[in-house]
């Protein structure tokens, strides 16, 4: 049976246009989880066995599991790619590093099963593509022109919400400067939505021509939203510097397992559950893992 949860719902007028509500389902408990030794060497070999999962202190039975890239005769894990990219006036100077870094992403993950693209600055837009349909997205890419004010947090949410009804992996890239100056959505409402999510968060942030006043608390913020979602956030000077930052995040892509279990907490109350994952191996104490710290429960009146 699937059970709803209404994450957050933001009212009233920003600049004249009416706030988006956010929305989001629960039924199987999905994690996704990247695991490492102490050097940050990626370890892609591991089974389900080899996890422990806990969900506010009681153990949890692992009923799905599924690693980056599947062993032969296994039938892959959908995967889903969101494209997040700031178009508004404050990246003027870095818009041509940002259409460059997507398009080089873009045609190096060449296996997701769609790609949602949120383009951002005072309003936020969104379409979705298949693979057949590349030519198009990455003609989308190229017109883009930067003007307007920063709707990050809404962007980010618009995409959560969209998320929310795929099955399968989700991997969200953000390109940005990082500075909001527009949402309707808070960056409290924000955390909660990304708290609930699912989706795997790799932020990009594009930091070099921001005020050095503005660039700590910018990058604070990204760092923050990656790790929420067990992602990371990257801060690269230039172009050249993302190869480095691309093998990272599709070795991580190929390599993250997908674990879910069905909650032995029946309450339908909204609340809060932590959720600790631990690696069940005997030489788990070299390992280092990143995943999401916990989701929010269904919620019924």
């Amino acid at each position: 049976m699937s059970l709803g949860i209404l994450l957050a719902t933001v009212s009233g007028l920003v600049h004249a246009q009416q706030a988006p509500v956010f929305r989001g389902g629960i039924d199987l408990v999905n994690l996704g989880v990247t695991v490492a030794d102490r050097k940050g060497t990626l370890v892609p070999d591991l089974k389900a066995e080899d996890f422990e999962i806990s969900e506010d202190g009681k153990k949890q039975t692992v009923r799905y599991f599924s690693a980056g890239e599947p062993a032969a005769g296994e039938p892959p894990l959908a995967m889903h790619l969101g494209l997040l990219l700031d178009v508004s006036e404050s990246m003027g100077e870095d818009m041509r590093f940002s259409k460059t870094a997507s398009i080089k992403f873009l045609n190096m993950l060449s296996d997701a099963v769609d790609i949602t693209v949120v383009d951002f600055d005072t309003e936020v837009r969104t379409a979705r593509y298949s693979q057949a349909e590349f030519a198009r997205l990455i003609e989308r890419i190229r017109q883009k022109k930067a003007s307007g004010n920063t709707a990050l947090y809404d962007a980010i949410g618009t995409y959560l919400d969209g998320a929310s009804g795929q099955d399968g992996r989700k991997i969200m890239l953000l390109y940005t400067d990082g500075g909001d100056t527009q949402s309707a959505l808070g960056f409290g409402g924000l955390i909660d939505l990304l708290r609930a999510s699912d989706v795997t968060i790799y932020a990009i942030g594009e930091l070099e021509h921001q005020p050095q006043s503005a660039r700590m608390q910018q990058r604070m913020v990204l760092q923050q939203i990656a790790d929420l979602t067990g992602g990371q956030a990257f801060f690269p000077a230039d172009v050249k510097a993302l190869d480095g930052v691309y093998a990272k995040v599709l070795a991580e892509i190929r390599a993250q397992y997908t674990v879910g279990y069905l909650s032995t907490n029946e309450k339908t109350d909204g609340a809060w559950r932590k959720v600790d994952v631990k690696i069940a191996r005997k030489d788990g104490r070299d390992l280092r893992l990143r995943a999401r710290k916990g989701y929010f429960a269904p919620y019924k009146k």
